[in-house]
């Protein structure tokens, strides 16, 4: 059966643990006049649920860091998780090189680079604006890992058009172009020993973001570990709060909770869309991942939405980093 316990242990993960701290913050009784609360932190990383307690005080009010941000010294977050699944996937169909696309500073873009070069695949990306007098942050981690070619404003917008340009550009006349999508659903094999002899190229175009249905399986793993440590008991209901870009994070977290048995809310707060078109992006995921999971969890997952989507109170801060 196609089970989401049985696919998860049959998938080749990128990462080679789905583990990841987290702090755990507790909000202290203030004794003072000022009504500024104070903090107290844990760590509870270790903590699994055989080990009993949650680390701090029953009824303190708490909130959880799930700090992805360590996963890995260059690249990391809801980017790798998204990785996790489809860069192995990739490589077993025979990949020799990857397309992507994202803004000057794209947390994505620098992700898909560092672990490409790491896993024997060419990354090339497509970057909008112009070039940085001085790179910095993702941008330099890119440049550092990556093909990068500055796209203007105006090619850009037509961001599957582009990407596919470039990608014929890069495979040549004897290589191949394919969508990651297309290899997810289509499950397109191709014998490696083959594309070695040939020396052509066979050059996959990964959407901006990586909003592809194997991108979720990677942050379902999260779920499945996350839901191992004390803090995080299946009879609890959990909240999670989450930063939406391309929203696919916000429904592997959800569609992960729903299909383990979790008594999760996922509460995604948007970035760079209508809530409209999120709310398609969630419908089209969920669809996707019916597919992969063929009947078995259909009745699992309904047709209503599984992400309760909000509009964001301020704008998100960036903090680039100087070498």
């Amino acid at each position: 059966g196609r089970t989401v316990g049985n696919i998860l242990s049959a998938t080749e993960w990128m990462l080679p643990s789905p583990a990841t701290q987290v702090h755990t913050i507790s909000v202290l009784p203030s004794h003072s006049p000022s009504p500024a609360p104070q903090f107290a932190f844990s760590n509870l990383t270790t903590a699994s649920k055989s080990s009993g307690g949650k680390g701090d005080q029953q009824g303190t009010p708490r909130f959880d860091v799930v700090r992805d941000d360590l996963l890995h010294p260059l690249a990391n977050g809801n980017k790798a998780r998204k990785l996790d699944a489809l860069l192995p996937l990739l490589r077993r169909r025979g990949a020799t090189d990857v397309i992507t696309c994202g803004g000057c500073q794209s947390a994505h873009a620098a992700a898909v680079a560092v672990h490409c070069a790491e896993w024997g695949i060419r990354p090339h990306l497509l970057l909008r604006g112009e070039q940085l007098d001085v790179p910095t942050g993702y941008n330099l981690i890119s440049l550092m890992f990556g093909n990068v070619t500055y796209a203007s404003r105006s090619v850009y917008a037509h961001r599957d058009e582009m990407l596919y340009e470039h990608a014929k550009k890069v495979a040549g006349n004897s290589g191949t172009v394919l969508w990651a999508d297309d290899i997810v659903r289509d499950n397109l094999a191709v014998d490696e020993e083959t594309v070695l002899e040939n020396d052509s190229r066979r050059v996959v175009i990964i959407k901006e973001g990586a909003g592809t249905v194997q991108a979720l399986l990677g942050v379902m793993r999260l779920v499945e570990h996350l839901s191992c440590l004390s803090s995080f008991h299946n009879d609890e209901e959990v909240h999670i709060v989450v930063d939406a870009g391309t929203g696919t994070t916000a429904v592997g977290l959800a569609l992960g909770a729903v299909c383990l048995g979790l008594h999760w809310r996922v509460t995604a707060v948007m970035l760079a869309d209508t809530l409209e078109r999120y709310q398609e992006q969630e419908k089209s995921l969920i669809s996707d991942f019916k597919g992969l999971c063929h009947e078995d969890c259909h009745h699992l997952v309904g047709t209503d939405g599984l992400v309760h989507w909000v509009d964001r109170s301020s704008p998100r801060r960036y903090c680039l980093w100087h070498a």
